[in-house]
């Protein structure tokens, strides 16, 4: 289905296109970045927390698969989230750094990640406390297409801003 090397592939992507966004949006005030702008989550600070959130559920699940990767037990000390809206960080600044650091830790994930990995499921529970079990790709492929869908939304908040991200295809990354 997917490769270890699609994985790795996806977690440069991210962390490129993280750091595009987090560089636009970091020119606007704080004022702006708060403003209820009619996303899902309200406001461009509020989709970019809900990310941070959401890569904090799955990356905390995925530090209890049976591979035990070693590059996130960082997070087995974190809380898990409580609310898809849960505030992580207070201002952008903090709301980047904490983006780093997971941007950081899925990179340093997907070099760890062994065929053998993920072929195994990951077995979690939801929001809802019920349990779950799939198979690994499909979390991942879950994972990266999540961050796609909501970075798409801030991007054209940022756009109707009269901000320009620039190429946000994958096959515009540059080489490693």
């Amino acid at each position: 289905m997917i490769s270890c090397d699609y994985v790795r592939h996806m977690a440069r992507y991210n962390r490129w296109m993280n750091d595009k966004l987090y560089a636009v949006a970091g020119t606007l005030p704080q004022a702006a970045l708060d403003a209820g702008r009619g996303a899902f989550f309200g406001s461009i600070s509020g989709t970019l927390n809900h990310l941070l959130v959401a890569d904090t559920i799955w990356l905390k699940r995925l530090a209890a698969h049976p591979a035990g990767f070693a590059s996130l037990e960082p997070l087995r000390d974190i809380a898990m989230p409580a609310r898809l809206d849960l505030p992580l960080a207070d201002g952008f600044a903090a709301l980047h750094a904490r983006r780093r650091q997971l941007d950081a830790l899925i990179v340093q994930w997907s070099l760890e990640l062994t065929p053998a990995a993920l072929a195994q499921a990951l077995d979690y529970h939801n929001m809802r406390g019920e349990a779950q079990s799939k198979p690994l790709p499909e979390v991942l492929m879950h994972l990266f297409n999540h961050q796609t869908h909501h970075r798409g939304q801030i991007t054209t908040l940022l756009s109707q801003l009269g901000l320009d991200v620039g190429a946000t295809d994958l096959i515009a990354m540059p080489a490693a």
